[in-house]
Parts: structure tokens; sequence; C-alpha cells
């Protein structure tokens, strides 16, 4: 039987455990924490907890910024419930369903932590520390899937003169509640989904709150009164910030909204992937490991359904796996990424943002269908996913009430 490590429970180590299972392969999944779920569980700990990194970075009272509709599996949707944008534990709560009802909690030893990954021969050797009795042990496997998630290593933006700031640091990665503000002004870096919606949460707390971006097409109306908008800042010094624009305000807390960085800290040089500028190489369809094919990552796109992403990426995955299909040469698989990555340049698509899709999801995924002949995602996912990111930026104060029903696999609607 052919054996297949998979490396996180969250809902990518999830789907892959299921296809992986469905294919016959004896499967093993290792989970840092006591618990499935990934990003989803809360936790209430920050930082290094017993010398490992904190990976959640879920915070209180969360709920999803995509409509429920959109972020089940193409074989296992999220039940009924009232509301599209439901709270990180309803998530939770669903992904223990899925995996309750493929029966793949069996498969996965809890409290695992992988050191590291090597290639020995024709196996991949998983080295692994037992959080319970701290005990290292290793085992064999024919096939690794790399399902770790992006939400765990934090990216810092440089800003000049970062040091002589006085005040308090913080990246969203370890905000738990809006508490930790109360009565202060903060300076938030980045205007992307959890800049725009921290800055009005922690609003609520904060005296004032000031997000600086570069972006130009943020509408004042999508903030509270006490939210203010920036440009870059140019640097900072004890008390505050100077900005682009020539002007300067003074802060107690500079709040780093500016996403993550990919980080396999268990796969060797020797693997065949690295990270240039947040971009991982070299990946055949941004999944397969050119280099050594029995190694795949899934989830790295972003912008996306996920959860549907991560499931067509499984099975994309699985049909070479399992012999269904045979894969392109070397060569072919390094030609066919730099072609597709070379239009990408020439439209002036930067490194950081290789792995974005938004509303080209839609390509990869057909691209991902055609290529192995596996059923491709339902295209009312795509849409809806675009309609619900058009109403985030137009109306992020109230896009949270609405509420939406698939009618078939091209239409949906809103309900109120």
């Amino acid at each position: 039987m052919m054996s297949v490590c998979i490396i996180g429970a969250g809902t990518a180590g999830l789907c892959c455990a299921r296809h992986s299972i469905a294919n016959g392969f004896g499967t093993t999944v290792f989970e840092l924490s006591d618990r499935i779920g990934g990003t989803w569980v809360y936790n209430e700990a920050t930082g290094v907890v017993n010398g490992i990194d904190v990976h959640s970075s879920m915070y209180k009272n969360l709920r999803t910024n995509l409509p429920k509709e959109v972020m089940g599996f193409p074989d296992f949707e999220i039940g009924e419930n009232k509301a599209s944008y439901v709270r990180s534990d309803e998530i939770c709560d669903f992904l223990n369903q899925y995996a309750d009802h493929f029966d793949l909690k069996k498969h996965i030893k809890f409290n695992s932590y992988v050191i590291r990954v090597l290639q020995r021969k024709t196996k991949w050797q998983v080295l692994f520390k037992d959080l319970a009795t701290n005990k290292i042990e290793f085992q064999y496997f024919d096939k690794v899937l790399v399902a770790n998630g992006h939400y765990h290593t934090p990216n810092y933006s440089k800003i000049p003169n970062m040091e002589r700031f006085k005040g308090q640091f913080l990246h969203s990665h370890d905000f738990r509640s809006r508490e930790v503000f109360e009565g202060k002004s903060v300076l938030v870096i980045g205007a992307g989904p959890s800049g725009m919606d921290l800055s009005n949460i922690i609003s609520r707390s904060a005296d004032r709150v000031t997000i600086s971006h570069h972006l130009s097409d943020i509408g004042q109306h999508i903030f509270f009164e006490n939210v203010q908008q920036k440009p870059d800042v140019r640097e900072l010094d004890e008390k505050g910030a100077f900005f682009v624009d020539g002007s300067y305000q003074e802060f107690d807390t500079v709040f780093f909204c500016t996403g993550y960085k990919y980080a396999f800290p268990f796969l060797t040089v020797d693997s065949g992937i690295y990270v240039e500028d947040n971009y991982v190489q070299e990946l055949y369809k941004q999944c397969i490991n050119i280099r050594n094919p029995s190694m795949a990552l899934v989830g790295l796109p972003f912008y996306v359904c996920a959860a549907q992403m991560m499931d067509i990426q499984a099975r994309f995955i699985m049909s070479y796996y399992s012999g269904s299909n045979e894969l392109p040469s070397t060569e072919d698989m390094l030609k066919d990424t730099r072609d597709r990555m070379g239009k990408l340049w020439a439209e002036g698509l930067r490194k950081r943002h290789a792995h974005m899709l938004g509303p080209k999801q839609v390509d990869y995924f057909t691209d991902l269908s055609q290529t192995a002949g596996v059923k491709n995602i339902k295209p009312v996912m795509t849409k809806l996913h675009n309609e619900s990111s058009k109403c985030f930026n137009e109306n992020l104060l109230h896009f949270r009430e609405d509420n939406f029903a698939i009618l078939d696999d091209e239409t949906f609607v809103k309900l109120n």
C-alpha cells in the first residue's frame, strides 16, 4: 500500500486526507495541536509556547469575511445557518463534522511537531516530536503533502527608523481582542482585508486609529468616524510617524496588518522547494514539487474559495499519485510554470503576489480540471466569491448583514 504523510490537520490537510484515504493509500496526518481546524482554532496564547511558535492567528469573536456558501467542500457543504457570515467556532464545528463524516480522526497524530522531512532514496523520512512524551521518532513515506497553512509566520514591512519608536509593535497574528487598545492611538500598517476589518474593530476601543496604505480606491465611508486614512509611512521617530505627504502624528502602538510569509521550516535545502519574496518555487500548477514530484504543497493560492481550491488541488495531485495520470517531464513542468509566470511578470505582477488569484481563480480551477481530467469547481462559487469581495470593499461596516443562497451550479441570489 502506498504511504502518504500529510502535514497539518486544518482545512487543507483534512481534504488531502479524505482523498488520500479514498484512493486506498495508507494515510498519516501530523498535527501540531491537540485538535483539528488549523488557523480556525482559537488559542489565547501568542508568541512561543514550549519552544514552539503559536500557529493560531484567530481572534475573539471573529466572523468570516466570506459567506459560508463558498467555504464548504464540493462534496460536503456547511449546514443550515441563517447567517451567511458565520463565527470561527462554527467553521471549527464544520471541519469536525467533515472529519467525522469521512472518519479521518483515526489517521491523525495529534501533538506531533514535524521537525524535518528528508529524502532517503525513494522514500521521505519524516522526523517528528511527540509533544506529549517529548520523544523524537521517525517514519518513512512514499508521498508527502505539505498542508501547514500560511497564516503562522508574520510578515513585518520594514519602515525606516523603526528601532527609534518607543511605543508598542504588534502584528495581527498576535491580536486576540480589541481591549488591548483601550484609550490608545494606533497606527495600522496595511489595507488588505485584515487591516481594513481590524481598523474598525479596534476603533471601538482605541481613541484614534490611522490606517496607512498606498491604495487609491478606498472610500472613507467604509470606516467608523475615529478611523482616518493616511498614505505610506516615510519613517518613524520616538513618538510617531512621518507620512509621505509630509504630515506627522504621534501613536502609542504600530499595528502591522501586513500578512504572512510562506514558511516550511521542516523542509531541507535539497527538498526542491525554496521561497523568494514570498513566491514558492518550483511548483507545477502551484502545488506539485517539480524537482521531487512525490511531494506536493496544498493551499498556497490566496484570495480564493479556499476549501474548494484545496479540494480540487488534492484531487489533481491524487490523480497522479494513483496512476490515473502521468506527470509531464521535469522540463515540461518547468516550461509550463515559467511560461505562465512570465505572462504575469509582463503584466506587472510582483513576486510576492505570485500566488494571488482573486477573480483569476476560475482560470486556475479550469486549468487543474482540464489538465488532470478531474471535476471542476462549480462556477457559482467564484461568482459569489467575487460578489462578496466587492461588498467587502464597498460596504465594510455592513457587508456581513448580507445573506445568500445558491440556486444551482451557475446562480446565487442575495436574500436581503
